[in-house]
């Protein structure tokens, strides 16, 4: 399984964030706090903690966006289910659903309240391998595979 540990400047709020979009949470003990998604588990801690186990400084804040966890769904609608859904819990919606420009699909962008972001994203290519390699790490069958009969 793959982490993927975001460092919170104000955890307590970033941890109830990801509480209020529901992601089921594994781990919490007061400064440290594990959720899991499809395929990998999203750790969140204080920045000067995560800052001093890379043994480096904390980045200093800036806008615009770094990095994206992609969040792969199973539908178009599933894309807009979604972004609504955290939405309400808070994320910040940069990029509204819409068709995919650069693949066949859908697809949104947001950030959590720390600018995090997220490309929430539903691909209609079976045999990209990169949609098949994502599906097999969340533990799902790949339409290619079923394409195949495997």
């Amino acid at each position: 399984m793959t982490g993927q540990p975001l460092g919170a400047r104000d955890f307590s709020a970033l941890r109830d964030f990801y509480q209020r979009v529901g992601w089921p949470l594994v781990m919490d003990d007061g400064e440290f706090a594990v959720f899991e998604l499809r395929g990998i588990v999203l750790a969140v801690f204080p920045l000067s903690k995560l800052a001093r186990d890379g043994n480096t400084e904390p980045e200093p804040r800036s806008s615009g966006i770094r990095f994206t966890i992609g969040v792969q769904v199973d539908s178009a609608d599933e894309v807009d289910r979604l972004t609504d859904h955290m939405r309400a819990a808070g994320a910040r919606v940069t990029k509204e659903p819409v068709d995919a420009e650069f693949f066949t699909g859908r697809s949104a962008y947001l950030c959590d309240p720390e600018d995090n972001y997220f490309e929430i994203v539903w691909a209609d290519m079976p045999t990209n391998p990169v949609v098949i390699a994502s599906r097999r790490a969340a533990g799902l069958r790949s339409r290619a595979d079923s394409l195949a009969g495997a």
